[in-house]
């Protein structure tokens, strides 16, 4: 068996570094390699179980379950998944306790002559959407393997010292792919190369039974794996897959160097995994419908995802700001900076994948519109800043969606974005063309290749990066721009780079996209709500709306609007045909209760999309160019 061939296995000692921390801190736990064996044969059914070898001495010990993670910039460790915790020092059964102030630790007593104790426990499928590690992670066909959820450490230890050889079995058949360094398989049974325990939780493991790898070139080398419910949604174009080595291209020639050993994209094609992105230094885990890579509409309302997380290698996992970098899992985040660290990186998402030809010159342009008139509905600017937003994310992933427009979503995300246009437009402007954030991409986050490091920051090293491409007053641009209040959204960039918002009758392919691939009818600009193709219930309602002026409430139902049942169809119509009193009279049920709401609009649908300015040189289209060889989209 595999648990007793690593019990009998001989520790070996980091050195007196490790005992000297311990020691400080007053935890009675040498220096040593621990091991962290996971059995995902039953991951399809949402349990994954571990066994874990500790190095120990007696006494006094904390073990702590990891709360704090990377990429999720919240405390959302799935703690309440975690059970079946067994723990065995010499043979016997040791009781343990949790802290009564800290869930997340565990507390036991070594007994005398103890050196390793095992641990067993399990983690079970979790559906509160409570961050990345929390949400669905498994089907029957492709399961995503995060370390976090399924291993302890010994407190007051930072996590870069800490070494774990990590293994893993997978159901018969099935696959794997990872930044991991494999050692050696038997079977369906693979062990790993040791790493620090940063790097290991940094290192999601993909198990699937339809799995394909391509290279996309590269030095060090880009593979991209595809694991799928289906063979058939492997079936990726060959003309989609040119543009994915386009942006390994174009990711390297922005930022003019690499902070890894080798990449890799997971990209898991799931209708039944929540679809999201989390950032790694070697690789990103990325999570899309199960026809992400074969059907139009939803491959481009998934085009920017890896450009995402791609440029997140360079932008928040090798510069990081120093609040986000802790020296272990349960110390918690300071997130400020997240304008940084994630508004520039959706900044440069957009930008990537337009030069890398996954979004055509046109579908960039209609992104922007689209993304500008949603930040537009957020009127929750009028009483918070971006600044808090941003410092208190934590907040922001769990919030309900339903009143995202009245609280502020993340709007460090897509606002900082704009933000981000702005102040290249600025350096492209004030340099006439010489300079652009190009510049401040490769000397603040690219610049000489080298092997994964973290390099902290904080905003006045940011401020002085800007300054050394362009010299202006960087401060005070950012700091008015991050606390200042307002009801609209901050599209003085997307103006002074040529084009300006604006609304159509009819839909943008971007547009139609995001509402097919997001299984809704988005009517925000219009009567102020979106309908969720199932149950044709309303949501996002718009402060100031006409939904909103007629009390409405997001979770109602729509069952009829003016006498005719509702449909897609039966709302275009109505919506484009004249009424004299401009009255849309909406059937809702909520709760068991029928209402009719009568709702004042006049008009028709609305749509963003961008125009151009008259009298301004098109920025815009000057950033989208590529860097290196011309692509065209698919």
């Amino acid at each position: 068996m595999v648990r007793g061939a690593l019990a009998v296995r001989v520790w070996t000692w980091a050195g007196a570094f490790l005992v000297m921390a311990l020691a400080r801190h007053g935890y009675a736990l040498p220096p040593g390699m621990a091991y962290v064996d996971v059995d995902a044969r039953e991951a399809s059914r949402g349990i994954e179980r571990a066994h874990l070898l500790i190095p120990v001495r007696p006494g006094y010990l904390k073990l702590l379950y990891p709360k704090w993670l990377p990429g999720d910039h919240s405390p959302s460790g799935p703690i309440a998944s975690l059970g079946g915790l067994r723990f065995v020092g010499g043979g016997q059964m040791l009781p343990w306790h949790r802290d009564p102030l800290d869930m997340y630790a565990i507390e036991l007593q070594i007994p005398t002559r103890v050196s390793t104790l095992e641990v067993d426990l399990e983690v079970t499928a979790a559906d509160a959407p409570s961050g990345l590690s929390a949400v669905q992670v498994a089907t029957p066909a492709v399961a995503i393997i995060l370390w976090n959820r399924l291993l302890l450490y010994p407190a007051g230890v930072s996590s870069d010292q800490l070494q774990y050889r990590p293994s893993l079995t997978v159901p018969t058949g099935w696959r794997l792919a990872s930044a991991l360094t494999t050692a050696q398989t038997n079977g369906d049974h693979t062990v790993f190369a040791p790493e620090a325990l940063t790097t290991l939780i940094d290192s999601t493991v993909v198990i699937t039974k339809h799995l394909r790898t391509i290279e996309l070139g590269g030095s060090p080398t880009v593979l991209l794996h595809l694991a799928a419910d289906s063979e058939g949604a492997l079936e990726m174009p060959s003309a989609l897959i040119a543009h994915y080595k386009a942006l390994v291209a174009e990711a390297n020639a922005l930022f003019g160097g690499t902070h890894y050993r080798r990449y890799q994209f997971l990209w898991t094609l799931s209708n039944h995994i929540a679809r999201d992105g989390i950032e790694h230094h070697e690789s990103s885990d990325d999570r899309s419908p199960e026809r992400a890579v074969i059907d139009d509409d939803v491959r481009r309302s998934e085009a920017t995802l890896l450009a995402h997380e791609y440029a997140h290698s360079w932008n928040g996992k090798y510069r990081r700001p120093v609040g986000l970098a802790p020296r272990d899992f349960n110390t918690p985040y300071r997130t400020g900076l997240l304008w940084v660290y994630e508004g520039l990186t959706e900044y440069l998402q957009e930008v990537l994948a337009v030069r890398a030809g996954l979004l055509t010159p046109q579908e960039y342009q209609e992104d922007w519109a689209v993304h500008a008139a949603e930040l537009e509905t957020h009127r929750g600017r009028q009483w918070r800043s971006l600044q808090d937003v941003a410092t208190s994310a934590q907040l922001e992933y769990d919030q309900s969606k339903d009143w995202a427009a009245r609280t502020r979503d993340t709007d460090f995300y897509g606002e900082s974005a704009l933000l981000w246009l702005e102040a290249d437009v600025l350096i492209r402007t004030l340099s006439q063309g010489r300079r652009s954030l190009d510049d401040f991409c490769r000397t603040f986050l690219g610049g000489v290749t080298s092997t994964p490091q973290v390099k902290v920051y904080d905003e006045n090293d940011v401020f002085a990066a800007l300054a050394a491409v362009q010299l202006y007053d960087w401060k005070t641009y950012w700091r008015e721009r991050l606390e200042r209040l307002g009801p609209h959204a901050p599209l003085q960039g997307l103006e002074a780079s040529g084009w300006h918002l604006a609304y159509s009758v009819t839909a943008s392919a971007m547009q139609r996209s995001y509402d097919t691939n997001n299984h809704r009818t988005d009517l925000r600009y219009s009567l102020g709500f979106q309908i969720a193709d199932e149950g044709a219930i309303l949501t996002d309602i718009v402060p100031g709306s006409p939904a909103d002026i007629a009390g409405i409430a997001p979770g109602s139902a729509l069952i009829a609007l003016d006498g005719r049942k509702w449909s897609k169809d039966t709302l275009q119509e109505t919506l484009q045909r004249p009424e004299s009193t401009g009255v849309r009279k909406l059937l809702l049920e909520k709760d068991e209760i029928f209402r009719q709401v009568d709702v004042t609009y006049s008009g028709t649908q609305r749509y963003p999309v961008l125009e151009r300015t008259l009298g301004r040189p098109d920025v815009l289209s000057n950033i989208a160019r590529p860097r290196t060889t011309d692509t065209q989209a698919p």
